[in-house]
């Protein structure tokens, strides 16, 4: 009995051909053409929605007077999440059940929780800093052992920018774990200086002169008044306690200043700044201790 022609579906495969030239490509994109385009659409349009919308926020709440962290922290999060619901939208356009699917992903996600338990705390100290919001963009704090500009906070990390231009990334929860200086909460700061006087040296004289510097700088504000106070009668010099207010932007700028002149200033007036000296008695013992005068 001869054999039946072979129709398309049970054609045989072309000899020397490949596995990929061998598919039947009509049948596949019949089967699934429409559902993949339909997927890749909904994620292509996801994505562009997600990523306007996250961009909208940090203006939205400029607008309304919020600090420009807080857009910037909830940018990062908006964005995420959206993501994730394009991600399973395009998924179930594929005709994948999706309850299944958020099953596995809720169990996939207490498990990367779990792996990821220092990252997921990064996520809590940042909605802290925040909330909390002991500093804002634009603050130059000391955290983490770090001084710098705060440029952004992120959803595991904080960005500072130091006086050196370059940027500091830090873990969120090193922050909040540690005690948060924040240098430009206010607008006026106190520059102490500490300078110590020998002890021969006029106390009123060096406190005169240190007052006329500082009055004489357009930088120090009036009030409060500048002032001179010994602080400690020290081992080897009289140190005083040179203070005065400036704004928090002239503060480093002042302070330079500040050294120089007073340095000058005391040369000047014949006050000495002194250093700690030693002095070192050397005796020479033995038959020979005595030539040239050398002896105890």
């Amino acid at each position: 009995m001869p054999a039946a022609a072979p129709t398309p579906d049970t054609a045989p495969p072309l000899p020397g051909a490949s596995w990929l030239q061998n598919l039947d490509w009509e049948r596949i994109f019949e089967t699934y053409g429409l559902p993949l385009i339909g997927a890749i659409v909904v994620l292509l349009v996801g994505i562009w929605i997600a990523r306007r919308l996250s961009n909208v926020l940090p203006r939205a709440t400029a607008r309304v007077g919020l600090d420009p962290m807080l857009g910037s922290f909830m940018r990062n999060v908006v964005y995420a999440a959206a993501l994730v619901i394009v991600a399973v939208l395009a998924i179930a356009t594929l005709g994948v059940p999706i309850s299944p699917l958020l099953a596995v992903l809720g169990t996939a996600g207490l498990a990367v929780g779990l792996a990821l338990k220092d990252s997921l705390s990064n996520i809590a100290s940042g909605v802290m800093l925040v909330t909390l919001r002991p500093f804002r963009v634009g603050d130059v704090v000391t955290v983490a052992g770090q001084t710098g500009t705060v440029r952004e906070v992120r959803i595991f990390q904080t960005v500072l920018t130091g006086a050196d231009n370059q940027h500091t990334t830090i873990p969120n929860t090193l922050i909040t774990a540690e005690p948060i200086i924040n240098l430009t909460a206010e607008p006026t700061r106190r520059i102490e200086l500490v300078i110590g006087i020998g002890y021969e040296d006029d106390i009123q004289l060096a406190r005169d002169t240190a007052l006329s510097i500082m009055k004489a700088d357009k930088r120090v504000l009036a009030t409060p008044a500048p002032d001179v106070v010994v602080y400690e009668l020290g081992a080897h010099s009289i140190n005083l306690g040179i203070r005065c207010h400036v704004l928090a932007d002239d503060h480093f700028g002042t302070k330079v200043t500040l050294l120089e002149q007073l340095k000058l200033g005391y040369d000047k007036a014949g006050i000495n700044i002194p250093y700690p000296q030693q002095d070192m008695h050397l005796y020479l013992h033995g038959k020979d201790s005595g030539v040239g005068g050398a002896g105890p």
